[in-house]
Order: C-alpha cells, then sequence, then structure tokens
C-alpha cells in the first residue's frame, strides 16, 4: 500500500491507496495534481528514507508528503 501525506495547519492527514488499484491510482494521481496546483511541494521518500522534491505523480512511489507552501513575514 501507498501513502499519501498531506501537511496542513490542522496536522496532517494520510491517504492510503492500492498502487496495483488503476481506480486507487487514477484518484491518487488526481490528488496529487489538485494538491500541486495549489501550491503544496511534493516530495518522495526513497529507500534510505530521503526525501526528494519531486514535480510529477510517481505510481511506484511507496510514500510521497505534501506540504503547504511557506509563507515569510
Amino acid at each position: 500500500m501507498a501513502t499519501q501525506i498531506v501537511m496542513d495547519s490542522h496536522g496532517d492527514t494520510r491517504h492510503v491507496f492500492d498502487e496495483n488499484d488503476n481506480t486507487a491510482l487514477a484518484l491518487a494521481e488526481e490528488r496529487f495534481m489538485e494538491l500541486v496546483g495549489q501550491g503544496y511541494t511534493a516530495a518522495t521518500r526513497d529507500r534510505t528514507g530521503m526525501y526528494e522534491v519531486t514535480r510529477s505523480f510517481d505510481p511506484k512511489a511507496q510514500e510521497t508528503l505534501f506540504y503547504p507552501r511557506l509563507v515569510g513575514g
């Protein structure tokens, strides 16, 4: 099972989906595009536990973290 984690001002929301289910995969890709379109930054975690920023949906990513745009003051 793959996970998309969305960070926001309320904490985090986890969306778990089966990457072998075409319907679930399509919904995950739609969520990815929607969040990136809203200004979230997406990062996938590699096997060593490090995150790397990504700009495109990776259906093989086991974990994708979305965090909102940081606003300076």
